[in-house]
């Protein structure tokens, strides 16, 4: 299974989706569109658009304004990938130079600060304000997740509860606010809308903990990442939260010390790799997945059969399975 297979029943309002963004993304200034032309260049599998148009025939048909809500998702999208490379140092993004790589951390905040206000502008244009409601309240949730993670990667400590609160903001609420924006664009119920905004939060829950659970046993010719790198990075995510929690003091303050050293090539990720699994930890990351990827498929049980339904349910079944 590919994504292309899970979004086939939207295939050509994708293509649609696409033609109508890269015309979003011009530009009079000649870096700016410069820039934004090589963020094209950049793109992934542009699922979050997909959602948007998928949520949005669930719910009657794709229309004007979901496209609209699909241009709205993938410029936030990519403002908050931009900022997130300044953020992480990163130097490279889905196998090409990160835009701070090239053009350095300045010019890579103003464009990321440069495609929200374009998406939020968008909105206004077009008076589309429930949309705007709803990508506000994602980039403040998304802000805060960033915030929380960096204050608990400095000491080391972050609880379940932490942990989750975390990903829901930084990765399940952009999911959770893309299949809302699609519903709305559709319909006026709210129930329908509600619902899909449940399934797109338990979709962005499960999706986080299966990319975390890669940092462990990923191939990293596949993920396109080093395996250990989170480890690296000092990330405490889930398996490795489970772990500390089941062992004893002795133990949880080897695991702390290995991540406490101030050089990244010093970390032993694969001693970390070691205590993880030996204490079950990636078992138990992986049931927390697969029952928050239930809750998603019980979220949109309620609507009628249809090529868009078997798509989202096909997306959990996407998410629970990849390896990359």
């Amino acid at each position: 299974m590919n994504i292309k297979d899970v979004t086939a029943s939207v295939a050509d309002e994708v293509k649609l989706f696409q033609q109508k963004y890269k015309e979003e993304l011009y530009a009079r200034n000649t870096l700016v569109d410069k820039v934004t032309r090589y963020v094209l260049k950049q793109q992934g599998k542009q699922i979050r658009p997909a959602m948007v148009l998928l949520s949005a025939q669930l719910c009657g048909g794709v229309t004007d304004a979901s496209y609209r809500a699909a241009i709205m998702v993938e410029l936030l999208h990519s403002a908050t990938l931009i900022h997130d490379d300044v953020v992480d140092g990163a130097e490279m993004r889905r196998g090409l130079p990160s835009i701070n790589a090239l053009w350095k951390n300045k010019i890579s905040v103003l464009m990321g600060d440069y495609l929200l206000s374009r998406g939020l502008l968008y909105s206004l244009d077009h008076k589309d304000y429930g949309f705007l409601h709803l990508v506000s309240e994602a980039v403040r949730r998304m802000s805060e997740g960033e915030i929380l993670q960096i204050q608990k990667t400095r000491s080391l400590d972050i609880a379940e509860e932490d942990y989750l609160s975390v990903i829901s903001d930084k990765t399940a609420s952009l999911i959770s606010s893309s299949c809302a924006m699609g519903a709305m664009s559709a319909t006026g119920d709210n129930d329908k809308i509600a619902a899909l905004k449940s399934y797109g939060e338990y979709l962005g829950l499960a999706f986080q903990i299966r990319d975390d659970l890669l940092d462990y046993t990923g191939d990293s010719k596949k993920t396109g990442k080093q395996m250990g790198i989170d480890i690296k990075d000092k990330k405490i995510t889930l398996p490795l939260i489970y772990a500390l929690r089941n062992s004893p003091e002795s133990e949880q303050n080897r695991i702390r010390s290995i991540l406490k050293s101030s050089r990244k090539r010093a970390i032993k990720s694969g001693d970390v790799i070691a205590f993880v699994t030996e204490k079950g930890g990636l078992e138990y990351a992986a049931q927390v997945a697969e029952g928050l990827a239930a809750k998603a498929v019980a979220s949109i049980s309620s609507f009628a059969d249809s090529p868009a339904r078997t798509s989202l349910l096909m997306l959990v079944d996407f998410v629970m399975v990849r390896q990359y």
